[in-house]
């Protein structure tokens, strides 16, 4: 028989769970940012035990999201952040960059954090999955 291991969201003890979101596309951002409170909500956490963090941008998220695994108070993270393709590859390596230090954060520190940055090739198509 197969055994199923499922998490569940929660902040145990004095736990808090944390939510780093860029401040860029926030047209896109935004809507991401209701939807992880509301998730939150609907599985019982207490709001006052949620705290969000803005950055600049999706680059940034990886170094706030570093210091906030460090400090010991978060039992898990979420990272949101838009990168839209525009004239150039730019989109490529700010996505890239930021999914490499998420990983490399989590790994270092063993604080759960969920990837949500979404890389998209138009607005429209941003909008869409926000």
């Amino acid at each position: 028989m197969v055994t199923t291991i499922e998490g569940k969201i929660r902040a145990p003890g004095e736990k808090r769970l944390g939510i780093v979101a860029a401040r860029f596309n926030a047209l896109v951002v935004d809507p991401l940012v209701s939807g992880a409170l509301d998730a939150f909500r609907r599985a019982g956490v207490d709001p006052e035990r949620v705290d969000v963090v803005r950055v600049p941008g999706s680059f940034e998220i990886p170094v706030a999201a570093q210091a906030m695994a460090k400090s010991g108070r978060y039992a898990g993270l979420v990272c949101l952040g838009a990168v839209i393709q525009g004239e150039t590859d730019h989109h490529v390596q700010v996505g890239d960059s930021a999914t490499q230090g998420i990983v490399r954060v989590m790994l270092e520190t063993g604080v759960p954090i969920s990837h949500g940055i979404l890389a998209c090739a138009s607005l429209e198509q941003a909008l869409q999955r926000a």
